[in-house]
């Protein structure tokens, strides 16, 4: 039964937290409670130092099916504003899980359609059971992916993005890697091992720089969409990179990784 007293559960330990969505008859389906659950545990997780990986999985025969049937309903039949509040609280659980400072690595498995989907492309790392359906279903059902948009074009781009938004299809696992939505697919009896396997790579590298790396990311791919042309966003983005790399070098953390290498041993983060 579903335990909508704690929607999402959190364990941490040795580094990693474990994100667990536990309405498995509801198949994890979003309502106001789970979002409002997962927007607290990302919060509590940004001021944590300690953790450095979080995996994201759901409980049940679903990873997360998208938006909880009742809570449609009622969305359905509430004001405009309300519907505005409520999308954005969404939007602000969305962005509090891309903008971690931990790795992200969602395991999914069975159905991850609509939001759960979103979830897939907001984490930073995707592992799939070969098994699992993905789904931006928003267009059946006359509503728009509005909210997870961003992440999924960011992860795919915009011409992928428009034949999966537009058709709202199922692709299986090897299309969804092959369109670069996850990372890896492993059989599902595997699924927990090959996440695990991608946490403890992350747990190789230093926290910082883990951190680095993610908002390195955006912020050159956003520096680059703005400058209009490959040429104008390398240039756009030369001050800054070598500003980063210089800063890094200079860290704390970068002098020990360069001390472990010249050293030929581990840096104290590494397990």
């Amino acid at each position: 039964m579903s335990n909508d007293s704690t929607p999402a559960e959190l364990t941490v330990e040795a580094g990693i937290a474990r994100v667990v969505l536990s309405r498995p008859d509801r198949r994890n389906a979003f309502d106001d409670g789970l979002v409002a659950r997962l927007s607290e545990i990302f919060a509590g997780i940004a001021a944590d130092p300690s953790v450095r990986v979080v995996l994201l999985e759901g409980r049940g025969p679903a990873f997360c099916a998208g938006a909880d049937l009742g809570w449609m309903k009622s969305m359905a039949t509430a004001t405009a504003a309300e519907n505005a509040a409520s999308a954005r609280r969404m939007a602000d659980m969305f962005e509090a899980i891309a903008t971690c400072r931990a790795a992200v690595v969602a395991k999914v498995h069975g159905a991850a359609l609509g939001g759960g989907a979103g979830l897939v492309a907001a984490a930073d790392v995707a592992v799939c059971a070969d098994t699992a359906q993905i789904g931006f279903t928003e267009a059946r059902l006359g509503i728009l992916p509005a909210v997870i948009s961003p992440y999924v074009i960011a992860r795919i781009g915009p011409g992928a993005a428009k034949r999966w938004f537009v058709t709202a299809s199922r692709m299986d696992a090897a299309e969804a890697h092959r369109i670069g939505l996850v990372h890896a697919v492993a059989a599902e009896a595997d699924l927990d091992a090959a996440a695990q396997k991608m946490a403890f790579e992350v747990l190789q590298c230093g926290p910082e720089a883990v951190a680095g790396c993610k908002s390195l990311v955006d912020d050159v791919w956003s520096a680059c969409a703005l400058a209009g042309s490959m040429e104008d966003g390398f240039s756009a983005v030369k001050d800054y990179t070598s500003e980063r790399i210089a800063a890094a070098r200079v860290s704390a953390e970068g002098q020990e990784g360069l001390r472990a290498f010249l050293e030929k041993r581990k840096p104290r983060w590494a397990q």
